[in-house]
């Protein structure tokens, strides 16, 4: 756009010269007005406006409710009229009983039904006579009536000596009556205009109470039911309300309004359970395919609802959280706020947390394989860290750990476990593997002992196993560490401990996360005899997790909030206690840090003797026995001399897997550590130890020397 230039002069005192520069004003077109409303677009838009604020939508709801609460007040009403004038209710029970299979409460009805019609024919026929005795009672009454106030007047009038008190008694009823009449009158007009909001009033107020309103049209608070305590009728309108076209019909069948499907609603920790009898042609995993759906019906989330099936046939039991209840944290472990708690490995039961009732769950260690999995970070190590915790009280168990992962999870236990292994190389897991054969080759010793011999558990815990499922490497004989073949080493030692070990005392335990067929094989997982899961990505993974029992009977890990859920597990195991007729229970754990942990172990260890923890598995290096039993015994005052053969075994089992007593009293005559008895039992003393070693190295030297 071409512009308009006009060139002027300043205004000076001085004219101007040619050298003068004008002063040069650049003219630019008006831009272009805005454009014009119209008067019908802004008229619009204020409509709209207004229509969609929260105010006019406030009120529109609030006359929306107030109309249905009338309306639906009087089909109350007139429901509750016809059942108290005809049959309806009784035949409805009948229905409900015949819909629940009960004859004998079907029957019962029948009778009452039977009895109420029989009073009402016996009213009805009294009705037919009842016109002719009124009048008959009314002359009667009447007369008597008339003849008593002209008796009265006689007595008046005998006593005034008036004739005209005769009927002074007669003539005050009428006024009375006439009295009445007129007020009659008076009152009769208003009311006809009054009495009709009477009624609506009264039908507005049965409406409100029950409230007879859809959900849109209620409050906000009202609407969102956060809270909302769970009563009979919203359980059973959830239920109807399910999509499910048999359980929809069958509800309206029956009388009572679906009541007799439902147990009683009984307080279970910090939520409700109700047990639901479904009506026939209803399968419970119609109900259990809908638990979301179920639970926004019951104003609830989905991880706030868990469907189980108890023992009784075709019977649902809902555990339902109060609001939010599930987001709040469990209270402190019993190993922090009680230092005295003790262990027990045969009879005791390891405090892991509180199930949904909010009871303690407590599980049994006996001769259990253990398998924990679930997603990563999600309270995996935490959860099984605290078993072996409370076990380590124990002072008969001994632990050998692999920690796969490597970061200082498990190091609380250096000094508790006699085999601490921490990393996640190729190394790490033949050393764990090593570790688990070794397992291996103690149990065999301990089955071929003399029947009836008791042995101490043995733990064998591997922290991350699928690292070494996964694991590539290969020994000399081209053997893979990993795997799930016949050849692979750490799954066929796992497998040797899982048939056999249970049965002395030597059980595998084992972590692991995101699990599948590669990294944790059917066999192994099939082996645990407590299997729990933290969340889970899949139902796929849940079976693999739980087995497919249990995730039939309810459980489902894989519904748990990954990150929200973290320390909530699925256990499916005969060692802790689960209501009858399910398959699995869920735990909320308790949460030990790892500073709690060292506390912990800290008092466990005070409670042991010394003991020395194995970083490395040493295999073919030459073996020096004095050496060797030194290194064993640690710090400890004296040692048995069977938990020194055990800890020799444990350190090289090729050297001193097959060692007897004679072996070690064998090599420990002429030294002046001898084994000697203390308080009754054969025990090896650490200062005699120390000596004879150190008396070995003086006359060596002397010998070099010389």
């Amino acid at each position: 756009m071409s512009e308009n230039v006009v060139h002027l002069h300043k205004h000076t005192d001085t004219p101007p010269t040619d050298d003068t520069p004008p002063t040069v004003l650049t003219v630019v077109p008006d831009a272009p007005a805005a454009p014009i409303v119209p008067l019908w677009v802004r008229s619009g838009r204020a409509v709209k406006t207004a229509a969609t604020h929260e105010r006019t939508k406030t009120a529109a709801r609030a006359v929306a409710r107030h109309s249905l609460y009338t309306f639906n007040g009087g089909r109350i009403v007139a429901r509750r009229t016809w059942d108290g004038r005809t049959g309806a209710r009784y035949e409805r029970m009948i229905r409900a009983a015949e819909a629940a299979g009960n004859l004998e409460v079907a029957e019962e009805w029948e009778e009452r039904l039977q009895r109420f019609r029989a009073a009402r024919h016996h009213r009805r026929m009294d009705l037919l006579h009842s016109p002719a005795e009124a009048a008959k009672g009314a002359a009667v009454g009447t007369g008597m009536g008339i003849g008593a106030l002209v008796a009265l007047g006689v007595v008046m009038a005998i006593n005034n000596g008036d004739i005209a008190d005769v009927i002074t008694p007669l003539a005050a009823t009428i006024n009375f009556i006439a009295t009445l009449i007129r007020i009659v009158q008076i009152v009769w007009g208003p009311a006809l205009t009054i009495g009709p909001f009477l009624a609506l009033l009264a039908l507005w107020a049965v409406g409100s109470k029950q409230q007879a309103a859809p959900a849109w049209s209620m409050p906000d608070n009202v609407r969102s039911g956060e809270g909302e305590p769970i009563t009979p009728s919203i359980v059973v309108k959830a239920l109807r309300d399910l999509g499910v076209p048999a359980l929809r019909n069958a509800i309206k069948e029956m009388g009572d309004a679906g009541a007799s499907m439902l147990g009683p609603i009984r307080i279970a920790g910090c939520g409700v359970e109700v047990d639901v009898t479904l009506p026939s042609g209803v399968s419970t995993i119609e109900v259990q395919n809908r638990r979301r759906k179920l639970a926004e019906n019951l104003t609830r989330h989905e991880h706030e609802v868990f469907i189980n099936l108890p023992q009784a046939a075709r019977t649902v039991r809902l555990w339902i959280a109060d609001s939010g209840a599930l987001d709040q944290p469990i209270g402190p472990s019993p190993l922090m706020v009680d230092p005295s708690l003790t262990a027990d490995y045969a009879k005791g039961r390891a405090p892991w947390g509180q199930d949904l009732r909010g009871d303690a769950a407590l599980l049994s260690l006996y001769q259990r394989m253990l398998l924990v999995t679930g997603l990563s970070n999600q309270g995996k190590t935490a959860a099984l860290r605290a078993l072996a915790l409370w076990l380590a009280f124990d002072r008969s168990t001994e632990f050998r750990i692999a920690d796969l992962k490597g970061v200082g999870d498990w190091a609380m236990f250096d000094g508790l476990a006699t085999v601490l292994i921490q990393g996640p190389t190729d190394e790490h897991v033949i050393e764990a593997t090593e570790m688990v054969e070794d397992g291996v080759q103690e149990m065999n010793r301990r089955i071929q002992a003399p029947a009836g011999t008791l042995f101490p558990p043995l733990i064998l815990l591997v922290d991350e196993a699928q690292v070494a499922f996964m694991c590539p490497a290969k020994d000399e004989q081209k053997r893979p560490y990993g795997g799930q073949r016949n050849e692979s080493r750490y799954f066929m030692a796992c497998r040797k401990i899982q048939n056999q070990g249970r049965a002395v005392n030597v059980l595998l335990w084992q972590g692991t996360q995101d699990p599948t067929d590669q990294n944790l094989p059917k066999l192994v997982r099939e082996g645990a005899h407590t299997r729990a899961s933290l969340a889970l990505g899949t139902e796929s993974q849940a079976r693999m997790a739980l087995g497919d029992k249990a995730v039939d009977g309810g459980a489902a890990p894989h519904l748990l909030r990954q990150g929200l859920d973290k320390g909530t597990l699925v256990v499916a195991s005969d060692g802790i206690d689960i209501p009858a007729g399910q398959a699995s229970i869920t735990v909320r754990t308790h949460y030990i840090s790892t500073d709690d942990a060292k506390e912990i172990a800290a008092r466990a260890k005070a409670v042991r003797d010394g003991v020395t923890t194995l970083h490395v598995i040493d295999r073919d290096q030459d073996r020096d026995p004095l050496t060797d039993i030194a290194t064993v015994i640690g710090t400890a005052e004296r040692m048995r001399t069977k938990d020194v053969l055990a800890r020799l075994g444990t350190l090289n089992t090729g050297a001193y897997g097959g060692w007897s007593f004679i072996d070690l009293k064998r090599v420990l005559d002429g030294t002046g550590a001898e084994p000697y008895k203390s308080d009754g039992v054969m025990v090896i003393g650490r200062d005699r130890l120390a000596r004879a070693l150190a008396n070995r190295d003086t006359e060596g030297s002397a010998s070099a020397t010389e």
